[in-house]
């Protein structure tokens, strides 16, 4: 592709590559000059004018875009995924169903690499949307790009991005109380966690309130309706045997990672009772602030492995922003 100042006679065809203001109004940039548009340019005092010309082996930003978005996202039915329509060189990825988004990553950097006028910019791995969101935009930088960089770019990125529904469609939730002023907390609760899983397109099939104590919050675990099991205990749990974690042994699950290093989240535990994962959320489920649950939640209800690695990894960027209602802010004394 050519780009530079050419007199006017010599523009003709070419792309304007500036916006200009003209008496009869604005011709946009990326508009092909005619030479109607010339003679007013030449009418107006313009002598020369700034623009791109592609060459033989080159591919317009518009076409360009939506090659590359078509190999993204190849059968947009399956993958939960609506592409726009070209416009200045930018493609959407738009999110047609609940979920979360599951990015090839190296995919993603291979494509991104090619050519720097190519480029593909999306949402953090396993970020939770809903219908309407944007999920990732494929933008061509230039008026053109050569046609073979973006035939490598396409194969690259092919398949590179999805949106995983949710694999389970029910979640059962056990509470545990110790005073009235848990029962109070009661529907708080409740609500916040069901307003989860609605976004998840999931549905919350029963709950469970019961003493903290082991025994009781074991047969309630046990014998609790839903795909996948929820534990809120009234009592942050500060051990791997204190009563959440041994109330899931107790219903004869087993509990495999206890603690996350994320905050707010650092009290959530993670295991199983047969083939239903048990996740033991921490007290700051309560809000509907983001928190370390979240991530693990979502990636759970979506049939994401998560493993005591992956929790592990969440340390980077696992420093949330502080919530209100924070019993002991992270912030100490002056100085501290």
């Amino acid at each position: 592709m050519k780009f530079g100042p050419v007199p006017l006679d010599e523009a003709e065809g070419a792309l304007l590559a500036h916006s200009a203001q003209l008496p009869s109004g604005k011709i946009s940039k990326g508009t092909v000059l005619t030479a109607a548009h010339l003679a007013e340019m030449a009418a107006n005092g313009t002598t020369e004018v700034i623009v791109a010309r592609l060459g033989p082996h080159d591919m317009d930003e518009n076409a360009a875009a939506a090659q590359i978005a078509q190999a993204l996202v190849p059968a947009p039915g399956k993958s939960g995924l609506r592409v726009t329509e070209a416009f200045t060189g930018r493609v959407n990825l738009v999110a047609e169903a609940p979920g979360i988004v599951e990015i090839n990553t190296r995919a993603i950097e291979a494509l991104n690499s090619v050519d720097p006028m190519i480029t593909l910019a999306t949402v953090p791995q396993y970020a939770r949307v809903s219908p309407g969101m944007l999920v990732g935009t494929v933008k061509i930088i230039a008026y053109g790009v050569g046609v073979a960089a973006v035939a490598r770019a396409a194969e690259a990125g092919r398949a590179g991005v999805r949106i995983r529904p949710a694999a389970h469609q029910t979640a059962g939730l056990v509470l545990t109380e110790v005073s009235e002023a848990d029962t109070r907390l009661r529907a708080k609760s409740v609500d916040a966690i069901e307003a989860r899983l609605t976004q998840l397109g999931m549905r919350l099939s029963e709950t469970r309130v019961t003493a903290h104590r082991t025994a009781e919050v074991g047969a309630a675990l046990a014998g609790i309706d839903g795909d996948m099991v929820l534990l809120l205990t009234a009592s942050a749990t500060s051990d791997p045997d204190d009563v959440g974690p041994a109330g899931v042994r107790a219903a004869g699950g087993a509990v495999t990672r206890f603690g996350m290093p994320v905050d707010p989240g650092n009290l959530l535990f993670l295991g199983r009772i047969g083939a239903r994962p048990v996740i033991g959320l921490p007290g700051c489920a309560r809000s509907p602030a983001l928190n370390g649950a979240d991530w693990v939640l979502e990636r759970v209800a979506c049939g994401v492995p998560v493993s005591g690695a992956d929790i592990a990894a969440m340390g980077v960027g696992g420093l949330l922003k502080e919530i209100p209602s924070r019993p002991q802010p992270r912030r100490g004394k002056p100085g501290s």
